[in-house]
């Protein structure tokens, strides 16, 4: 069964401050990568640290129609946060594999080892394998922390700014493969990104967080559009097709406000 995951009015509060209200989302399906864009500070990584049951607060998480609780989801949901700093004498190898073993049998299989060679394989990371986590730069951090998430065969995939730390031919590989395993694996892949243009290259929907609220929601051509550039980055813009499969935002500059 492929899974989904649904967010009904859904909200998150750090004391008295509501930094997410009211998100409600249609069923984001296995198979389709699910892109979050908006400006910083908008409730991004609260809505993704809501989601994997990290944070408490209002409404609520379903997968497959059904109301669950952190603990309930956690073998089928995985995570990537943002922040990929460690402070651990792990190797790569080994910090892929116990992310492999969280939570399960702690002895290891032919099939465990298998698998985190298939992770580190498909990222291209296998030359640094056996380098102490804290040898890496952010970069190879960030790929490491792709795999320690694609080892664990989830069904639905978090991946807050996933390509942040990587030069531009990485992010492309690395999104291909993210969007190709959604298609391969039928996974459920849900991740933040400010790249625009990267958005309509690899996203199916596009969710807009403006100020803790869900502003829009729709296929990624229907969302970004010059209104959207103008209301919610506050820049001039259009949207140019390139081909029948390629659109390409172009800035034109900031808004000009008139006296």
């Amino acid at each position: 069964m492929v899974a989904t995951l649904q967010l009904n009015d859904v909200g998150v509060r750090y004391g008295k401050v509501e930094v997410l209200s009211g998100i409600t989302t249609p069923a984001l399906k296995g198979g389709e990568v699910t892109a979050v864009i908006g400006p910083n500070a908008a409730g991004k990584s609260s809505l993704f640290r809501r989601i994997a049951g990290l944070l408490g607060g209002p409404g609520d998480v379903s997968i497959d129609g059904i109301p669950g609780s952190p603990k309930q989801s956690a073998s089928r949901i995985c995570y990537m946060p943002q922040d990929t700093s460690v402070n651990t004498v792990l190797t790569v190898y080994e910090s892929v594999l116990l992310a492999r073993k969280q939570g399960a049998d702690p002895r290891v299989s032919d099939a465990d080892l298998e698998a985190v060679d298939e992770a580190l394989g498909a990222l291209s990371i296998e030359s640094i394998a056996f380098k102490g986590l804290s040898e890496l730069s952010g970069g190879q951090r960030q790929l490491v922390s792709l795999a320690q998430t694609l080892v664990r065969d989830p069904e639905i995939l978090l991946l807050d700014e996933p390509t942040s730390a990587l030069d531009l031919h990485r992010q492309v590989e690395v999104l291909s493969l993210i969007q190709n395993l959604a298609r391969v694996r039928q996974i459920c892949v849900v991740l933040a990104i400010h790249d625009l243009n990267q958005v309509l290259r690899v996203a199916d929907r596009v969710m807009v967080i403006d100020a803790g609220t869900m502003v829009r929601c729709g296929p990624a051509e229907a969302v970004i559009t010059p209104d959207l550039l103008r209301e919610i980055y506050k820049v001039e813009g259009r949207i140019e097709r390139c081909s029948r499969l390629c659109c390409q935002v172009i800035i034109d500059g900031p808004v000009v406000h008139q006296a």
